[in-house]
């Protein structure tokens, strides 16, 4: 998990705002993915790699929910937010075709959610922020393990240069939107 160095540390809004929109994230990805695994255009092995998906990210999005700070200053619920772009991108993800939705899936929205997790693991104290820390590797270790598998899903999908093509033009869409956005680097903008 190495990243650049972020700020020195997050304070506890800043860190409870992040570990809310993980959880959004999360929940979001568990209905993308399961809904992604019902369709009946994609080869059983995929459906079920996409179960298997969905069910992690309901996980992740439990270990998120279990993190946020019980203090009377902090209203924790309110916190779980997703945020406006990577809801948007989320929603044509799950809106487009396969193999499209794989490819936004697997080449986008994962590579840049493990870049926010990894920038958080980096400036997180592992003595302060303990539970956070371990949670942060499990989660990152997920991520890639379901990058490894759904990559090789999307290739299988890719098999004549015109696939390709609309991959890649898949890619940029999204990419864009997240950058004239501002999430840059990672899916969940920073706090400032």
């Amino acid at each position: 998990m190495s990243e650049a160095p972020g700020p020195a540390g997050l304070d506890l809004h800043q860190a409870a705002g992040l570990l809310g929109a993980y959880c959004a994230v999360e929940r979001r990805l568990f209905e993308v993915t399961g809904s992604m695994a019902t369709d009946a255009s994609l080869p059983p092995e995929h459906q079920l790699f996409l179960d298997a998906m969905s069910k992690q990210h309901a996980w992740h999005a439990e270990l998120w929910a279990d993190r946020l700070p019980v203090t009377p200053a902090i209203d924790a619920a309110a916190l779980v937010v997703l945020p406006p772009a990577v809801g948007e991108v989320l929603g044509a993800v799950s809106e487009r075709r396969q193999p499209e939705g794989l490819v936004g899936l697997f080449r986008v929205v994962l590579p840049r959610l493990v870049v926010s997790y990894s920038r958080h693991a980096s400036v997180v104290s592992p003595v302060a922020d303990a539970p956070t820390a371990r949670a942060l590797r499990l989660v990152v270790r997920d991520e890639v393990e379901e990058l490894v598998g759904g990559e090789s899903l999307v290739e299988r999908l890719l098999g004549v240069p015109e696939a390709v093509q609309l991959a890649g033009r898949v890619v940029v869409d999204l990419e864009a939107r997240l950058v004239g956005a501002g999430s840059v680097p990672g899916l969940v903008p920073w706090p400032v």
